[in-house]
């Protein structure tokens, strides 16, 4: 499962399903409800996640044992399951009684999983010890499957999560279910790094994308702390197989670089002027357009790496060839990748998806006037309610079913 003090070896070229809990559009669900969940634990006996590490750490010190036990305890759990944190084997004795009173291996529990059809996406519903929920998104893919560059892909299956940050989000976003809960919490990094192990006791994740419920960059420390602490020595993974998703948190986008180096960043920009943005994403007018392009410039020259704009395409809003030529003023000569977003319908809402026609020629007029890389993201897990936009612990009716497209991974999309 985890190869703690082993970085995953990084392989060139891989090219599979790109993000945001977006998933595969199908008919047939497949719900297999986990078995034993536990009651849930009165406020008074709450614990921390053993995986809040920082949290670990300090009480560790404050009882005179040093740090370094985090990852004594973090190796050992991870490879065997059953074991309870207080268990783990040459702990100190004044360790065994702290952990055991104030730490539990997870805090969290996995209500129900749905998979897609096509088996390509798996939604986990996930109950914290708040008793509050959120959602975790797997998709797979396989990365060498079809062409690139006229020879054959590098790679095999791999595997993507998109993970929750926040229970709910106040960014409210016109377009997007999740917005419609209103923000009912933040996530500890601990309870962030649970969804990363409920997923890979189904299947090993190589890639991360912080595009679940909520905005990640309003749960900071939480999200640093966590993304931290995956591509440490027990989850492995690269920095570069992390996005984090942001519909425009100015002054943290300023920190990241410095904070997270190496990891991706994506912005969903949605609009090219200020006035349509401010109608379609509300909290824009805290960070208005030109503030945010700034941040987004300095993202690129700081990290060295493309920035990825995310674009939903609202029919008769956003994606007019007008609109197509002002998104291309504003981002020529910058390092991004637009990925256009088809629009996941929500019962909340009146808009309409784009056609596939107007998708693609919005898509080359930014590719043969600007310059600029486009891609058409491959919606997946529509039929599981998991697609982008569409989390929300309060399901919505299933859409109809359509094509799978194919596209590239976000990592590789934001190489420099």
């Amino acid at each position: 499962m985890f190869s703690c003090g082993k970085r995953r070896e990084q392989r060139g070229e891989d090219l599979y399903t790109s993000v945001h809990a977006m998933a595969i559009r199908s008919t047939v669900v497949d719900m297999e409800p986990t078995k034993h969940v536990p009651l849930q634990r009165p406020q008074q006996q709450r614990k921390h996640s053993v995986f809040d590490g920082e949290i670990l750490k300090s009480e560790l010190k404050s009882i005179g044992v040093k740090p370094l036990h985090v990852l004594t305890i973090w190796t050992y759990v991870l490879r065997h399951v059953d074991t309870e944190a207080h268990d783990v084997p040459g702990l100190p004795h004044a360790a065994v009684e702290m952990v055991k009173e104030k730490f539990s291996t997870l805090t969290s529990q996995v209500l129900t999983q749905q998979t897609s059809a096509d088996g390509s996406t798996t939604k986990l519903l996930i109950r914290l010890q708040s008793g509050q929920s959120v959602e975790a998104v797997i998709m797979r893919h396989d990365a060498g499957a079809g062409k690139y560059a006229g020879g054959p892909r590098q790679g095999g299956p791999r595997a993507t999560l998109c993970v929750s940050s926040q229970v709910g989000c106040q960014m409210g976003c016109t377009f997007c279910a999740t917005g419609t809960m209103g923000l009912k919490g933040n996530l500890s990094a601990g309870e962030i790094l649970e969804q990363l192990v409920h997923a890979s006791r189904i299947t090993p994740i190589r890639n991360i994308v912080f595009m679940g419920m909520g905005e990640p960059l309003n749960n900071y420390k939480s999200v640093v702390e966590a993304a931290s602490a995956m591509t440490g020595r027990c989850f492995s993974l690269s920095p570069t197989h992390i996005t984090i998703s942001t519909v425009g948190v100015v002054p943290r986008i300023l920190s990241l670089p410095n904070d997270l180096p190496g990891v991706n960043l994506a912005i969903s920009l949605h609009a090219p002027t200020q006035e349509l943005r401010s109608q379609i994403v509300p909290t824009s007018r805290a960070y208005p357009l030109h503030k945010l392009m700034a941040a987004s410039i300095f993202y690129q020259k700081t990290s060295g790496r493309s920035v990825l704009v995310e674009y939903v395409m609202l029919a008769g809003i956003n994606d007019s060839e007008e609109v197509a030529k002002e998104l291309g003023e504003l981002l020529k000569d910058q390092k991004v990748v637009v990925n256009l977003i088809p629009y996941n319908p929500i019962t909340t809402s009146t808009f309409k998806p784009t056609s596939q026609e107007d998708c693609t020629h919005f898509q080359r007029i930014l590719r043969e006037n600007y310059g600029l890389r486009t891609t058409i993201r491959q919606e997946m897990g529509q039929d599981i309610n998991s697609a982008c936009g569409q989390l929300v612990v309060a399901q919505t009716p299933k859409p109809p079913a359509s094509s799978l497209l194919h596209v590239v991974d976000i990592e590789e999309l934001c190489k420099a």
